[in-house]
């Protein structure tokens, strides 16, 4: 569940992010995306590894990224590229995600 709702933020993030001015696009446009897509592929990299310690430190990984994704998201809205209310549904999602993380590493 936590990969599927990984996968669904890439694409919100991605819908977002084209919204952004294409100055940016080597910049806030190519990090905030960057931070998205790297979430799900390490959920998986983690699930695929032969330990709990291995796999708990690629949720780790994922969980990086889902902080420096909403920190992305909230420069964007300081600088003025976004408003809160077009973030707030992503912001969402990563504290969703981040729990359920969470969730997994106690397992």
């Amino acid at each position: 569940q936590v990969w599927k709702k990984s996968m669904d933020l890439i694409t919100g993030i991605y819908k977002l992010t084209e919204k952004l001015p294409q100055k940016e696009q080597f910049g806030l446009i190519s990090q905030t995306n960057r931070c998205a897509v790297s979430i799900a592929p390490n959920i998986a990299e983690g699930a695929g590894r032969n330990t709990n310690g291995e796999f708990n430190q690629f949720l780790g990984i994922a969980s990086g990224s889902l902080f420096e994704l909403e920190t992305q998201l909230l420069i964007s809205v300081r600088i003025g590229y976004l408003k809160e209310s077009e973030i707030t549904p992503s912001i969402d999602l990563t504290k969703e995600i981040h729990k359920m993380l969470i969730g997994l590493k106690k397992k």
